[in-house]
């Protein structure tokens, strides 16, 4: 593709790089084949060569975002299928991470949109400010129909009532005896997944302990920053970056770090780009790429450096048809889909593809919060093509997908580290005690 930017303009590192990705795109609409809001809405600025357009006419005319491009970039659910079609190797993320970028600093959306902006910002990021919503949830429930259909979603999804804990809250969780572990990693426990699932870093520690790999929880770790990022919210997002970056860089440094371990796909994929946003910057630049290059999913890290003890005993001996549902943080942006189909398989149980498995299921975050009608029509969407394979259990590696097609089906869905947990020794998932 051809830039028009000026010589001046390109002093602009943001504008620098997303020029060179810009000339990689040859207009071929390979991406338009896969991309999931270009398919149910076959509007051509409502795909990624669309969107592509708007972004590099708003970036070379240096203009701010108007309505119309507000809208469609706004549509963009950031699943990245788009770079696993593309024969180019067009940077898509980079790119619409850049517009949006640009559009929070020239655009001013209407009130209502920066509360709620504004309020998913500060409620989704802090697991204390989630809770406190919750509270709120409830007096307002009785009251939903008197809300917009925007606030009825909101109140819909959110939970009233969480799970109890049942591991002890630690910084360092280590092997029982052992004198020495054989590796320790870092584990990012997720703002919002520690409320509503705490089972799955659960059974992530236990995992881990169990195969002789201490656990490091850092206590000032919260929010990884891609909800903000995403958001287009740059300084709040850099915060939680920079958080990050020094805790984790400090104990890597002073303690030891062989990963920093994610069980939330859409985080890690945030925290192995670490090293692209701060590319630029010199106290950070270093530090950054080694987050980034320490940053594993959970079971991408299983599969490279454990060899898992799975049971064989007679409480294992009934088998499942598990659906497993590839969530677009894992599949696309970190390139990882075989890796948990595999350990799935190494339990014994039989693992069913979903038909259109790469089509998003319309949770992306705050997606299925802000875009509700798109995001219910992949939902309807997913959720028939796994229903079409009669699985017994759906199995993820995302919370959002999880709460997601949770609201589809009556089909237990669980984390997949959950499973592995439970067939190297752990409990059974309470999710699945009446099957």
């Amino acid at each position: 593709m051809e830039t028009n930017f000026s010589e001046k303009q390109l002093e602009d590192k943001d504008n620098k790089s997303s020029e060179k990705i810009l000339r990689k795109c040859v207009h071929c609409g390979f991406c338009n084949a896969t991309c999931p809001t270009y398919n149910l809405l076959g509007d051509e600025l409502d795909g990624p060569r669309g969107r592509i357009y708007l972004i590099k006419d708003m970036l070379e005319k240096n203009k701010p975002a108007n309505e119309k491009i507000v809208k469609h970039i706004d549509r963009c659910l950031s699943c990245y299928s788009c770079m696993t079609t593309c024969p180019s190797g067009v940077n898509y993320m980079h790119l619409i991470d850049h517009g949006r970028s640009h559009i929070e600093k020239t655009y001013k959306r209407p009130l209502a949109d920066r509360i709620i902006r504004n309020f998913l910002s500060w409620s989704l990021s802090k697991g204390i400010n989630f809770r406190i919503v919750s509270i709120l949830t409830l007096f307002a429930k009785p009251f939903n129909f008197l809300f917009p259909k925007k606030i009825k979603r909101m109140i819909k999804l959110m939970p009233t009532s969480f799970p109890k804990k049942t591991l002890a809250t630690m910084e360092v969780y280590s092997p029982q005896n052992r004198k020495k572990p054989v590796a320790r990693v870092a584990l990012l426990t997720g703002c919002v997944q520690k409320v509503i699932s705490p089972q799955i870093n659960e059974s992530t520690i236990r995992l881990l302990n169990r195969h002789g790999i201490e656990v490091v929880v850092p206590k000032f770790i919260d929010c990884c920053g891609s909800l903000n990022h995403h958001l287009g919210k740059e300084k709040a997002a850099k915060e939680n970056f920079k958080n990050n970056i020094l805790i984790w860089y400090d104990e890597y440094i002073n303690n030891g770090l062989d990963a920093i371990i994610s069980n939330t796909s859409g985080c890690g994929t945030t925290l192995k780009d670490y090293k692209f946003i701060f590319r630029n910057d010199k106290e950070f630049k270093k530090k950054a790429k080694k987050i980034s290059e320490l940053s594993k999913d959970v079971t991408e890290y299983l599969d490279e450096n454990v060899k898992l003890n799975f049971i064989t005993a007679k409480k294992y001996e009934k088998k499942y048809k598990i659906a497993y549902h590839s969530a677009c943080s894992m599949q696309h942006g970190q390139k990882i889909h075989k890796e948990p189909i595999n350990l799935i398989k190494k339990t014994g149980n039989e693992v069913l593809e979903i038909p259109e498995g790469h089509i998003c299921c319309g949770s992306a975050g705050t997606y299925n919060l802000l875009q509700s009608d798109i995001a219910n029509d992949l939902l309807k969407g997913k959720i028939k093509n796994i229903e079409k394979i009669k699985p017994e259990i759906i199995s993820t590696g995302n919370i959002g997908c999880i709460t997601q097609i949770a609201t589809g089906t009556n089909i237990p869905i669980l984390h997949t580290i959950e499973i592995i947990d439970w067939y190297t020794g752990g409990p059974k998932p309470k999710i699945l005690m009446k099957i």
